[in-house]
C-alpha cells in the first residue's frame, strides 16, 4: 500500500486507467501466462514506445509488500524487470522526454519512495554500533532511485517543465527521506538532491532553509538524524559554489549552526563531513577564522577525549589554510587550549596535539610567534618531560623542547629558568606547609593529653 507521494496528476492521451488495482495497473490475468504483460520496447515500433512508456510508468506505481517474501514474487520480479527497462530507455532513447512524461516520472518516484520511514527497532540503536536496518523494497527502489537520476541528468531534461512537479513539497518529502538507516538509500538521495539543487535555481534557498532546520532540530531536540554526513557532504559541494563576498546568511549558517553541530554525541558519524564544510568558508572568506575557532573553544569538549582528538585533527586542517594575519588573532587562546591538551593524561590527546610540530607550515607559524606561543607553552612541555607516565609522549615533548630551544635559545633559556626558580619557590612553600602542618598536629597533641590529664 502506498503511503505517500502527490495526488495522481490528470492525463490526457492515455488509455489504461488509473486505478490501484493490482489487476488493472499490470493487465494481469490470474493465470500462469505472460501473454497480458506490456511489451519490451525492442518488441515494438520506435513510435509507439513513447505511449508504452507512460504506460510502464503507471505500472510502476504499484507498491509491493516485501516483508512478506513469499508473496507476489512473479508480480515483483515482473516489476523489477520493468524498471530495468525504464532505466535503459531512458538512458538511450531520444525525444523520450515529452511534456505529457513529466508528472507521470514524477508521479511514479513519488509512489515508491515517499513512505512513512519506520522508527528503529529499539530505543537504545546506536548508529556508531548497530546494524542499520537495510530497506526490504531495495531491489526495487534501486531501480527507481537510478531511474530518477537518469532522468534529471538527461540532456532532454527541461527544469522549465519539471518545476511544476518538482516543487518544495517535493524537495521537503525529498529531505525527509535522508532519515533513513538505510546507506545505500541515503547515498542515492545524495545524489539526487545535488541534483536538483544544481538544476532548479528557484528552490535553491528553500533547500538550504530546509537543510538549515533538519540541523537546528538535530542539535537542539531530538540529536537524531542518520543523514547528517550526507547532507553535508552536499552542502560541502554548494559551499565551493559560493559567490564572493559570502551573504551575512551563509556566515550565520557557520556560527549559527555548523559551529553547534560540534556539540552532539554522534560527532564522529558526520565529523569528516563537517570540517570539511568549516575548511571550505574559511578558504573563501579568511575573516571568518577568529569566530570559528572561538567558536570550537567555546565548545571544546571536557570529558570526552575521542571527540577531543577529532577537534585537535579538525584544528589542524583550519591551520593548514589560516593566514599568518588570522593566526596572530587567534594564537593566544588557541596555544592555552593546545597546553591542556599536551598534559591530558589521555596519550592519544596528547600526541595527537604534539603532532602539530610535525606539520611544516604550523611550524612556521610558531617560529614566527615563538615570542608569544613559547612561554604559554613552555611550563606545560617541561613538566610533562620530566612527570609523563608514556615514554612515547616523553619523547615527543623532547623534539618539541629541542625545536622551541633552536627557534629562540635566549627566550628558552630564560624560560627555563625562571621556572625552576619557581619550582625551587613551590618546593619551599611545599617544605613550609608541611611543617606548619607538623606543628599544628603536635599541638593538637599537647592539648588533647592537656584535656585528658585534667579531666
Amino acid at each position: 500500500q502506498n503511503t505517500g507521494g502527490p495526488p495522481p496528476t490528470p492525463l490526457t492521451s492515455l488509455s489504461v486507467p488509473l486505478t490501484r488495482s493490482l489487476k488493472f495497473l499490470f493487465h494481469i490475468k490470474r493465470c500462469q501466462t505472460h501473454k497480458d504483460f506490456l511489451s519490451c520496447f525492442i518488441d515494438v515500433p520506435s513510435s509507439e514506445q513513447p505511449e508504452l512508456f507512460l504506460k510502464k510508468l503507471q505500472q510502476c506505481c504499484v507498491i509491493f509488500d516485501f516483508m512478506d517474501t513469499l508473496s507476489d514474487l512473479k508480480m515483483k520480479e515482473y516489476k523489477r524487470s520493468t524498471l530495468n527497462e525504464l532505466v535503459d530507455y531512458i538512458t538511450i532513447s531520444r525525444g523520450c522526454l515529452t511534456e505529457q512524461t513529466y508528472p507521470e516520472v514524477v508521479r511514479m518516484v513519488s509512489c515508491n519512495i515517499f513512505r512513512t520511514l519506520p522508527p528503529s527497532d529499539s530505543n537504545e540503536f546506536d548508529p556508531e554500533e548497530d546494524e542499520p536496518t537495510l530497506e526490504a523494497s531495495w531491489p526495487h527502489l534501486q531501480l527507481v532511485y537510478e531511474f530518477f537520476i537518469r532522468f534529471l541528468e538527461s540532456q532532454e531534461f527541461q527544469p522549465s517543465i519539471a518545476k511544476k512537479y518538482i516543487d518544495q513539497k517535493f524537495v521537503l518529502q525529498l529531505l525527509e527521506l535522508f532519515d533513513s538507516e538505510d546507506p545505500r538509500e541515503r547515498d542515492y538521495l545524495k545524489t539526487v538532491l545535488h541534483r536538483i539543487y544544481g538544476k532548479f535555481l528557484g528552490l535553491r534557498a528553500f533547500i538550504r532553509k530546509q537543510i538549515n532546520n533538519i540541523f537546528l532540530r538535530f542539535v537542539y531536540e531530538t540529536e537524531h538524524f542518520n543523514g547528517v554526513a550526507e547532507l553535508l557532504e552536499i552542502l560541502g559541494s554548494i559551499i565551493n559554489g559560493f559567490a564572493l563576498p559570502l551573504k551575512a546568511e551563509h556566515k550565520q549558517f557557520l556560527v549559527k549552526v555548523l559551529i553547534p553541530l560540534h556539540t552532539v554525541r554522534s560527532l564522529s558519524l558526520f565529523h569528516a563531513q563537517l570540517a570539511y564544510c568549516i575548511v571550505q568558508f574559511l578558504e573563501k572568506d579568511p575573516s571568518l577564522t577568529e569566530p570559528v575557532i572561538r567558536g570550537l573553544m567555546k565548545f571544546w569538549p571536557k570529558t570526552c577525549s575521542q571527540k577531543e582528538v577529532m577537534f585537535l585533527g579538525e584544528l589542524e586542517e583550519i591551520l593548514d589554510v589560516i593566514e599568518p594575519s588570522q593566526f596572530v588573532k587567534i594564537q593566544e587562546p588557541l596555544f592555552k587550549q593546545i597546553a591542556k591538551c599536551v598534559s591530558s593524561p589521555h596519550f592519544q590527546v596528547a600526541e595527537r596535539a604534539l603532532y602539530y610540530w610535525n606539520n611544516e607550515y604550523i611550524m612556521s607559524l610558531i617560529e614566527e610567534n615563538s615570542n608569544v606561543i613559547l612561554p604559554i607553552m613552555f611550563s606545560s612541555l617541561y613538566r610533562i618531560s620530566k612527570e609523563h607516565w608514556n615514554p612515547a609522549i616523553v619523547a615527543l615533548v623532547y623534539n618539541v623542547l629541542k625545536a622551541f630551544m633552536e627557534m629562540n635559545s635566549t627566550m628558552f633559556d630564560e624560560l627555563t629558568a625562571t621556572y625552576k626558580s619557581d619550582r625551587q619557590r613551590e618546593k619551599k612553600k611545599e617544605k613550609e606547609r608541611e611543617e606548619l602542618w607538623k606543628k599544628l598536629e603536635d599541638l593538637d597533641s599537647i592539648i588533647n593529653l592537656w584535656s585528658h590529664t585534667f579531666m
